[in-house]
């Protein structure tokens, strides 16, 4: 009787076995898909934290007000409390995550006010991600940052003041060691 082990390993034999003999070869090609534009690659990337990347663009806590009600209030609450049911709270919890009720919110645990930048802009607001402008993002970033305490409530957010915002939890990781990873920044 065979073990899944002994099955698993005779499919793949099998498989290779009909693969064409210019794809048994390493790598395996098999001519999937489009090669993505510039454009396309640009919004799969990530704004790494010294904020190479960010558009241009400004945005203001009071701008931020504004469009934080238009369009993130329902998800998250009119005090960025968050709404159990639909979005997460956005502030508080300082000091608690080594406790054993941790609060994690963009004040307590994020390390990186880029991190906001880029998550805002391709993944909110739930119901129509990706649909917000720069400036836009900009502005409900100074807002959340500005209601943190995080910021001063006059500083405009852009592409140069971003980066340099000292989060709460910034020390509150370990740097990942390993040498290859600067193959990916």
């Amino acid at each position: 009787m065979c073990t899944f082990r002994e099955l698993a390993l005779a499919a793949m034999l099998t498989l290779a076995a009909a693969l064409p003999a210019e794809a048994q070869g390493y790598p395996l090609r098999l001519d999937l898909g489009t090669t993505p534009s510039p454009a396309e690659l640009a919004r799969m990337s990530s704004i790494p934290p010294d904020g190479r990347g960010l558009p241009p663009g400004q945005g203001t806590y009071a701008q931020g007000q504004k469009i934080y009600a238009q369009t993130c209030a329902a998800c998250h609450g009119d005090q960025l409390q968050g709404i159990p049911t639909a979005g997460d709270k956005l502030i508080g919890g300082r000091g608690t995550l080594a406790t054993e009720a941790p609060v994690k919110t963009v004040e307590s645990y994020w390390p990186y006010a880029t991190t906001l930048f880029d998550y805002v802009k391709r993944a909110m607001p739930l119901s129509a991600p990706g649909s917000l402008k720069d400036d836009e993002i900009y502005a409900v970033t100074a807002f959340i940052l500005g209601e943190a305490k995080i910021i001063d409530k006059s500083t405009a957010m852009d592409a140069k003041t971003l980066p340099a915002v000292e989060m709460p939890n910034r020390n509150g990781f370990v740097p990942d060691p390993r040498p290859e990873i600067e193959l990916y920044r």
